[in-house]
């Protein structure tokens, strides 16, 4: 076998678990926000289209779901969408640092949040 050979080789072995892996990462995500929806008292299939799961995601954070439509604004929609993640943690009972984990470390934390015994108790009224 030359290397050209060997390298494509490789590289086919490479790119098929590379799309097992994120394959995996997709189905534990959606699981997870599955898992969150449902918490939070939505139908767990709504994470699943594009925008309307926004709109729902905002509704369970914010009371509001049009408010996702902030994101449209430059600049004032990043930080719509961080102030979410701190509303999100909120809403589940949780912390800033919670929050803060949210938004630097979104997986892990998105994770904990969905299979841990964090709660749903609802929108808070407060701006964070």
């Amino acid at each position: 076998m030359d290397n050209n050979a060997l390298a494509n080789a490789f590289a086919a072995l490479f790119g098929g678990v590379s799309i097992i892996v994120w394959l995996v990462l997709l189905i534990v995500f959606l699981a997870a926000n599955f898992k969150i929806y449902s918490k939070a008292g939505e139908a767990g299939w709504k994470c699943i289209i594009p925008i309307y799961s926004t709109y729902i995601l905002y509704k369970i954070t914010y009371g509001n779901g049009w408010k996702f439509l902030f994101l449209l604004i430059p600049l004032f929609g990043e930080i719509v969408a961080i102030v979410q993640l701190f509303r999100l943690a909120r809403a589940f009972g949780k912390g800033v640092g919670f929050g803060l984990g949210l938004w630097f470390l979104s997986p892990i934390f998105i994770l904990i949040l969905a299979f841990g015994s964090a709660q749903y108790e609802g929108p808070v009224d407060s701006f964070i």
